[in-house]
């Protein structure tokens, strides 16, 4: 068989083998920079993901490839490296009875005077939003139940680790299969046909793009920069991937930033059981802020 190339020139057999060092190196950097725990278990998973990489740049091992990420001052080649073994899977209305709650929850405050007299802005945070599914099923619920009640309005902070995946979720084009698992009323109001590069394809409506900001953001990150606190967030289906300490730590944060009475979700095989934390259980996978 063939040695794989780039271009004209055959890569040394080192550069498709990964060794355990070579492993341990990368897992290291990844828990280091984002958090995530490969564990002892994930090697085959990254000689697939980053294979790619090393092959695409022609490096001559993955220990150069290695080298490289550690010394690019840029800091691209890391987040490439983070995109690749990032697992970035979801659909949209996801977990679907958090989406109902939430409506239940908005619509409880906007029918409260006093809530109201307190705020004028539903703020909400999607903790990693991968290619916007999540965000825009929250902004899709949160606009239609705010319709009957004027003068609220939503605005809801979107952020991942993975640049590439937030350069596709700001586009909001979805193929027509994939909107299958939004509710049909919602599904009818805040989509819009349009053609992409010749292919027919559905696109989350203005008024609901409008409610959504999209940035990067690593969840590591020591102190978090944000002026304002949320009244909801959404951590879902990330926690997994960290180990408990990291885990107690994210979430102590992340409840530093939920305005009083505010509610966290997490993911339907999440649990902050045994994680010390300020929040009170709601119901498996929701936590308030008392």
């Amino acid at each position: 068989m063939a040695n794989p190339t780039v271009g004209e020139w055959p890569l040394a057999e080192e550069a498709q083998n990964l060794t355990r060092e070579d492993y341990d190196l990368i897992r290291r950097l990844v828990y280091a920079k984002s958090g995530i725990n490969l564990g002892n278990g994930k090697m085959q998973l990254v000689r697939a993901r980053l294979g790619k990489q090393v092959r695409a740049g022609g490096y001559k091992s993955f220990r150069d490839y290695y080298r490289h990420v550690e010394e690019d001052q840029s800091g691209q080649m890391l987040c490439q490296l983070l995109d690749s073994i990032s697992t970035n899977t979801t659909h949209l209305f996801r977990e679907i009875r958090h989406f109902n709650l939430l409506r239940d929850i908005v619509t409880r405050w906007a029918e409260d005077r006093a809530w109201r007299s307190r705020n004028s802005i539903v703020r909400i945070w999607s903790a990693a939003c991968s290619s916007g599914e999540e965000p825009y099923s929250i902004a899709m619920t949160v606009h239609d139940a705010l319709s009957r009640h004027p003068g609220l309005e939503v605005k809801i902070l979107a952020t991942d680790l993975s640049t590439r995946m937030l350069s596709i979720a700001r586009l909001g084009l979805f193929e027509a299969h994939r909107v299958g698992t939004v509710p049909a009323d919602l599904r009818h109001r805040y989509f819009r046909k349009v053609v992409q590069e010749g292919q027919s394809m559905l696109q989350i409506a203005p008024e609901i793009r409008e409610c959504v900001t999209f940035s990067q953001f690593n969840l590591m990150t020591p102190t978090f920069p944000f002026k304002r606190g949320f009244h909801v967030i959404f951590c879902r289906n990330v926690m997994i991937y960290f180990d408990r300490g990291t885990q107690q730590t994210l979430v102590n944060k992340m409840a530093g930033h939920l305005l009083a009475g505010g509610y966290l979700m997490i993911g339907h095989s999440e649990s902050l059981n045994g994680i010390r934390q300020p929040l009170t259980y709601v119901e498996p996978t929701v936590y308030r802020k008392s």
